[in-house]
């Protein structure tokens, strides 16, 4: 039947686990791309006989394997995205090296995005935060008081909060 093998690719990744990775089908994706081209060429000889001998008869079939090839298509970015939207979330969770276990499971494409999105991060935390970055990857659960208490390296005068109060900031004082 149509496009059962592109529904099998999106099961096996709504069985697993939200953080989990299963392994990645490339089998399973190999069927779904042939059955592809076999619908494309059976659609590409439908067509042109229907051009050149005048055949409607062959239109609802030639719109029907067009629609299975949309949803394959679509199968197939679902499920390569979910993939590379659970990788990314391990580098938030795993850090920088990923273990070996879950490294196993991915493909050598995903091995590669892995490591040009962590570069990215990376890049992307040295550029912020002064000269020696921002780890915006420690500290992702919020604190649980509402205060803190901060300390002035620098003299920097009156500061003014968002809810308006004014407060003066001296060389080693603290709020």
């Amino acid at each position: 039947m149509f496009c059962e093998k592109a529904i099998d690719l999106i099961r096996e990744l709504h069985r697993m686990s939200d953080g989990q990775l299963p392994a990645f089908n490339e089998d399973g994706l190999r069927q779904v791309l042939q059955e592809m081209e076999a619908l494309y060429e059976q659609n590409q000889a439908d067509v042109n006989e229907a051009k050149t001998i005048g055949r409607a008869d062959l239109i609802p079939s030639i719109k029907l394997r067009h629609c299975c090839l949309l949803r394959n298509q679509r199968c197939i970015f679902a499920y390569l995205y979910d993939r590379l939207l659970r990788i990314r979330a391990l580098r938030w969770e795993y850090g920088s090296v990923l273990p070996a276990n879950v490294r196993f499971h991915m493909s050598a494409e995903e091995v590669q995005w892995f490591g040009r999105y962590k570069k990215s991060l990376a890049s992307f935390m040295r550029s912020i935060g002064g000269e020696e970055g921002l780890d915006i990857t420690q500290d992702m659960k919020p604190p649980k008081s509402l205060y803190i208490q901060v300390k002035c390296l620098k003299d920097y005068g009156e500061f003014e909060i968002d809810d308006g109060t004014v407060i003066l900031l001296k060389k080693n004082s603290q709020i």
